[in-house]
């Protein structure tokens, strides 16, 4: 493997992280060594936390913790606060902002930066993709570019922002995970703190809708809370 393929992943544990993962360990010559989880208060961060070193001892790759706890208490929308996650009206303006974390994949990818900066990163990952990019700008092709970019000028190494499924929606991402056989038995996409993904928030929903559209029930049973439960 060459060595300037070295490469750094967000990892939340969820579908596009953990597929973004995968995918990259399947289909391209990104060396990834290292994932790190941020734990910024959110209601499912204990979750997010236990599935994220899942994932990495599976695909052997080293995974780190970051806390920011001061991001929690400049956060005032629904990932953090004590009012609930909305379970309706999608993909609108409304809903993107009562699930929007301050600056959060800029701030992440900063501080991916600066581990790529000590340790030799040439590359960071992170789960962009074409079905969140039309709601969420930090999801965007332009918001990619424009922070590679931004390296050049703020790190020594350089590293490039990569989104390996920035070209794809959910039904293509679950679609992926089903060929390259990635484990979504692990992921953790819900935005609440229950056992099992509440099935009704606006991550969940896009799980759900993905998951049947592949045929994929079986992870519907496993994944998701049932009334017997």
């Amino acid at each position: 493997m060459n060595m300037r393929n070295k490469s750094i992943i967000l990892l939340s544990g969820g579908l596009d992280s953990l597929v973004a993962l995968g995918y990259s360990k399947a289909r391209t010559n990104y060396n990834v060594e290292l994932a790190l989880t941020f734990d910024y208060g959110q209601k499912s961060v204990e979750q997010e936390i236990s599935t994220s070193k899942k994932i990495c001892e599976h695909y052997g790759i080293q995974h780190k913790v970051i806390k920011l706890d001061w991001l929690k208490e400049i956060t005032r929308t629904a990932l953090v606060s004590e009012s609930d996650v909305p379970s309706e009206d999608f993909s609108t303006t409304k809903s993107a902002e009562s699930v929007w974390v301050p600056n959060r994949n800029a701030l992440f990818l900063n501080i991916a930066a600066s581990f790529c900066d000590s340790f030799g990163y040439n590359y960071i990952l992170f789960g962009a993709n074409k079905e969140e990019a039309g709601t969420f700008p930090d999801n965007t092709e332009e918001f990619r570019n424009q922070i590679s970019i931004l390296f050049k000028s703020s790190t020594l190494v350089h590293p490039q922002v990569i989104a390996p499924l920035i070209n794809y929606n959910k039904d293509d991402i679950v679609k992926i995970a089903v060929e390259e056989k990635i484990p979504l038995e692990f992921v953790r996409s819900c935005y609440n703190s229950g056992k099992k993904h509440c099935g009704k928030c606006e991550s969940c929903n896009y799980l759900k809708k993905a998951l049947i559209a592949n045929n994929c029930m079986e992870y519907i049973n496993l994944l998701f809370e049932n009334d017997e439960d």
